[in-house]
């Protein structure tokens, strides 16, 4: 009775562990990849950071493999060969631009494989194919240069604290600057002075501003008084060649001319001419000023430093001006040939 009860205890025991096998066994055939069709492509790393033989692979997310071998390269040990068993299902996703990287499952979990999906346009890896690889980061690298950035920030922190002590003590310029009463004082009478000048500076600006105003009245003044000259002579000679007015009866008369009608001709041809002279004289200053550093730094100011700005204004009263002085030079030529004509007639 009781070898029949151990008997039975035993073979409890045994189907216990075979099915306890058996699970084993397709757990890690499926991790493994044993029982699926897959294929293998391989992926080269300078460093691979603890990377195990086994480790998954991932995409997207989803386990679809794991590293099925890892070798160094003979002819460059610097280059890590790592080969990835992969399901057949995935095949289709696998790119030439693909790209697999080394990470990390956590803060200090183990190292997988992710692959980063490439471009449709890209053509598909064949089995035994290579996928480009992104070097992992190298944490020990990491390490040591936050370790310089803390060792250059505790000497930065030594050096300022050794200036904020000079600056205490009244040492160098900026602690001479900081505690010395005379060299404090000496700068704020040297702002005071400055902000006076600047002052002065913008009083002369408003005042220049005025000047300029003034000139444009001035330069409007000119023109108006030219063109009512040029009006006067203008209906002259249409009342001589019309036989109007008293000079013109008297000229059409065709009487010799006596000396009071050329006085008045010769008088008037001087005062157009004097006219004319004044007017390129005040066209002359006019130049000058457009080269003045005074008028130019005026302008600066108001932000026409360029030409259109700047020259642009007195290049239009230059303008306005030298028309009027051809203008006045058309006149004297018409009245000395009028002058000219009739003395010409009366001696014939």
């Amino acid at each position: 009775m009781e070898s029949k009860g151990s008997t039975i205890r035993l073979g409890i025991f045994i189907l216990i562990g075979s099915i306890l096998f058996l699970v084993a066994v397709f757990l890690l055939g499926n991790k493994q990849s044993l029982f699926s069709s897959t294929f293998e492509v391989k992926a080269y790393f300078s460093t691979i950071e603890g990377l195990r033989k086994g480790a998954l692979v991932r995409l997207s997310g989803i386990e679809v493999g794991n590293v099925n071998d890892l070798r160094i390269m003979k002819d460059s040990l610097a280059t890590v060969e790592v080969t990835l068993r992969l399901v057949a299902d995935i095949k289709p996703f696998l790119k030439e631009d693909t790209r697999a990287s080394i990470e990390t499952e956590g803060l200090v979990g183990n190292k997988v494989i992710v692959l980063h999906v490439g471009s449709n346009a890209s053509k598909q890896i064949e089995s035994g194919g290579t996928i480009q690889a992104d070097d992992p980061l190298n944490f020990g690298a990491l390490v040591n240069e936050a370790k310089g950035t803390l060792e250059y920030t505790k000497d930065m922190a030594k050096n300022l604290a050794e200036i904020v002590a000079k600056v205490n003590e009244g040492s160098g310029s900026i602690g001479k600057l900081v505690n010395n009463d005379d060299l404090y004082n000496n700068t704020n009478r040297l702002i005071i002075t400055a902000d006076r000048s600047l002052g002065s500076i913008s009083y002369k600006l408003d005042t220049l501003a005025n000047v300029v105003n003034t000139l444009g009245a001035d330069v409007q003044s000119v023109v108006r008084n030219v063109d009512h000259s040029v009006k006067g002579i203008d209906d002259l000679i249409k009342n001589v060649q019309n036989g109007e007015g008293v000079l013109g009866k008297m000229l059409s008369n065709k009487s010799p001319l006596d000396s009071s009608i050329t006085s008045v001709f010769a008088n008037l041809i001087k005062i157009t001419e004097e006219t004319k002279l004044g007017t390129e004289r005040f066209s002359e200053n006019m130049e000058a000023l457009k080269y003045n550093w005074l008028f130019k730094s005026y302008f600066e100011q108001r932000g026409m430093y360029d030409k259109p700005g700047y020259e642009q204004k007195l290049d239009k009263f230059l303008d306005d001006i030298n028309t009027r002085i051809k203008i006045l030079d058309d006149r004297i030529k018409r009245l000395n040939s009028m002058l000219n004509d009739k003395k010409l007639g009366s001696v014939n």
